[in-house]
């Protein structure tokens, strides 16, 4: 990067801080801080969800993804493509509450001020390992772009993200402790055309390159569509990937689609972006789905950046090395002065766009859940903004923190899938189910705790015999396959470039390639551990050998059974993984299985067994008010009114007429709560799934140019 370049990163940052200081000027009261007065249309509310929900792991994510699996390593963000119809309905929701934060929805639905006080709790713990991912993959993609790997801070020298993260952190604060969430709404829409350009800017000056590179000279950019397909292997553009290698096989897929659905519910920055901040029904429900929309199309062009890269760099021994770092070499070796400048700020964008956000909710959470309930009741609007403005740097210091230690981001963002269950069966079955009990959720809540998280994470350091226990020393098959195919252009490049590096003491150098010649290609699946989150370590240094007879899959795939010699002596590293206890006491056999159907295997226990939990100890436990339940559920079927006196009216009448409330229950004369759908209810979901199908087969038709 050169002067120019940061001069285009000062000027971004000092946008986002005027913004911060003028928005304060109009901060009178908490719901001004926290949701911006409830006054955000359509556009605001669209750049909202786009913006909260399109971090700087995302295309860094895709990119890491597409170039080592291809075109299926979308799903690594895709997944989220199918819970995007639901959120038609969930806007309204998220208005009808009339809450400022989701523990207020807790606090009210259960009676129980100290489940909303241990929801903030959860809150906050949330924001920071999410917000920490965001940070994670800035210091993936700056060092390539910024030219330096290393920076000496108090004479030491460290990698350079541990000076570009906290500094990061300090500009997200400034800004956000200054103007609240109007600040961080504005700044979405801003970062969120920051956003677009970044999914798009790189794709033509890519397909140039490679017109430059492999192409007739003085040929179009058009062109380098042909030309990517003629350096990239085919089955790196299927779109599902196969069960045997991908990380991302179909029914993985629809397994994280589900885990994530029930998750989703609780994240708490919904309140505010999913539709509570909106000034009507209309502008929560269309601005969520829309904002959620608009990212799925930005991650096409993060896969056909991917993509593009990969047919450059497959070669580049930087990637081979570490493909976390895809997007920031194809960045700085396809962008010239200024433009890289921009590229890095785009980054940053979709990274504060998010955790700025994160940051205002989580002090709402602090201020509403645990401050006024248990410490002053009696506090003053402006005790309670200020404390708001400070406690915000409580989400970006513990996400800074957890970036520095941990990243990760795959790690991260596994864990981003399954905290979220500690609180979905309460909220599901709460908001459906009369005869959800405030026990009950604290059950759940605790199961979820203790089977999930404490347990995992306590036994193998509290019970150190379990690690080296044969019992848990299951593992899928060790299977290596080997296969022929004819060198693609990048097989050559790949080749030549590990000939230029070869070092003469390891013997003598491969020999070159020619396209299309025979070239043999070796790869190991399996031997994932069952019980262990990390990996199975033989102590005696022992290699997995041969056994059996090869199988001859077809005229060019063979396969091996590989298996370590009898007595081996193994260590467990990582967490111990519960669930799977389960599959064990039925006797499932996990040696047939692929390394992503065991991490499938993982969801569904997470998935199922909370809210057995919390349907059971309902039935066993006394019931919620009815008083407290009439109104909540009265309150959830009164359409809002921007008018604050009227709509508490309108509550209020709806409230009175039994009749009418039971007439919009879709089972009446039942405990279950469930509405019965509108035209436009249906009719919005119908048209989301039919988006949703369409960008799938865009995504089709996309990666079907030049062939």
């Amino acid at each position: 990067m050169v002067a120019l370049d940061y001069a285009v990163l000062a000027g971004y940052f000092l946008i986002l801080i005027v913004i911060g200081v003028i928005t304060s000027l109009q901060i009178k009261k908490q719901e001004d801080y926290f949701l911006g007065g409830r006054s955000f249309g359509k556009l605001l509310q669209t750049f909202a969800a786009f913006g909260a929900g399109t971090g700087s792991s995302d295309p860094v994510n895709t990119a890491r993804t597409t170039f080592t699996g291809g075109m299926s390593g979308m799903w690594s963000v895709m997944y989220w493509l199918f819970v995007t119809p639901f959120y038609w309905i969930a806007g309204v929701w998220y208005r009808r509450m009339r809450h400022l934060t989701l523990g207020d929805w807790f606090v009210e639905r259960y009676e129980s001020p100290r489940l909303g006080a241990a929801y903030a709790v959860f809150g906050l713990l949330f924001f920071m390992v999410y917000g920490s991912m965001f940070f994670s993959a800035i210091g993936k993609v700056a060092a390539p772009l910024i030219g330096y790997s290393e920076v000496v801070l108090l004479g030491q020298s460290l990698p350079l993200e541990y000076a570009l993260v906290p500094v990061i952190g300090l500009v997200v604060l400034i800004y956000g402790i200054a103007g609240g969430l109007e600040a961080a709404y504005y700044t979405d829409l801003i970062q969120g055309l920051c956003i677009i350009l970044l999914s798009i800017i790189l794709i033509p000056l890519g397909l140039q390159a490679l017109v430059e590179k492999f192409g007739p000279e003085g040929g179009s950019w058009w062109l380098g569509f042909g030309i990517m397909h003629q350096q990239i292997p085919k089955e790196y553009f299927s779109v599902v990937g196969s069960t045997s290698n991908s990380e991302f096989p179909l029914h993985r897929i629809i397994a994280v689609v589900i885990i994530n659905l029930v998750g989703i519910v609780v994240q708490p920055h919904f309140i505010a972006t999913g539709g509570g901040s909106a000034k009507n029904e209309s502008s929560a429900r269309i601005g969520l789905v829309t904002g959620n929309f608009l990212k799925r199309f930005c991650t096409l062009g993060w896969v056909l950046t991917a993509l593009i890269a990969l047919a450059l760099y497959a070669d580049h021994p930087e990637l081979a090395s570490d493909p976390d770092k895809t997007w920031g070499v194809a960045s700085r070796e396809l962008l010239g002065p200024g433009l890289r400048g921009l590229m890095l700020a785009c980054l940053l964008a979709a990274l504060m766009s998010s955790v700025d956000a994160y940051m205002v909710v989580g002090s709402a959470l602090v201020v509403r859940n645990i401050y006024v309930p248990f410490i002053n009741r009696d506090a003053t609007e402006k005790q309670c903004l200020l404390l708001g403005r400070v406690s915000g740097s409580l989400v970006v210091g513990g996400a800074v923190l957890i970036s520095l230690f941990m990243m990760n981001m795959l790690e991260q963002l596994e864990l981003t899938w399954v905290f979220p269950v500690l609180f979905a069966a309460p909220f599901w079955v709460g908001m459906y189910w009369r005869k959800a009990t405030t026990t009950a959720a604290w059950v759940t809540v605790a199961y979820c705790a203790l089977l999930f998280f404490a347990i995992p994470f306590l036994a193998p350091r509290m019970v150190p015999g379990l690690t080296e226990n044969p019992r848990f020393h299951a593992t899928n098959q060790i299977v290596k396959t080997i296969s022929t195919r004819k060198a693609a252009p990048s097989d050559v490049s790949i080749r030549e470039t590990l000939i230029e590096s070869w070092n003469p003491s390891l013997g003598p150098a491969p020999a070159p390639l020619v396209v299309g010649e025979e070239i043999t290609q070796e790869s190991v699946e399996g031997g994932k551990p069952i019980f262990w989150s990390r990996k199975l370590v033989p102590l005696d240094g022992a290699k997995p050998l041969p056994v059996g007879e090869p199988r001859q899959l077809d005229a060019r795939t063979t396969q091996v059974i590989l298996q370590y010699p009898e007595g081996t002596r193994f260590q467990g590293q990582g967490n111990f993984r519960l669930e799977f206890l389960l599959y064990q006491f039925l006797g499932v056999d996990f040696t047939p299985f692929t390394n992503a159907t065991i991490s499938t295997l993982e969801l569904p226990p997470i998935i199922i067994g909370p809210f057995l939990v919390m349907i059971l100890v309902s039935l066993m436990t006394r019931k919620n008010s009815e008083a407290a339940l009439d109104r909540y559920y009265a309150k959830m079927k009164t359409p809002v009114i921007q008018d604050p006196v009227k709509d508490s009216e309108a509550i209020a009448q709806c409230l009175n007429d039994r009749a009418a409330l039971e007439a919009r229950k879709l089972f009446p004369g039942t405990s279950l709560e469930f509405q019965k759908p509108t035209l436009l209810d249906a009719m919005g979901v119908i048209v989301c799934f039919a988006v949703c199908f369409g960008i799938i087969g865009l995504a089709i038709l996309m990666v079907q140019i030049g062939t």
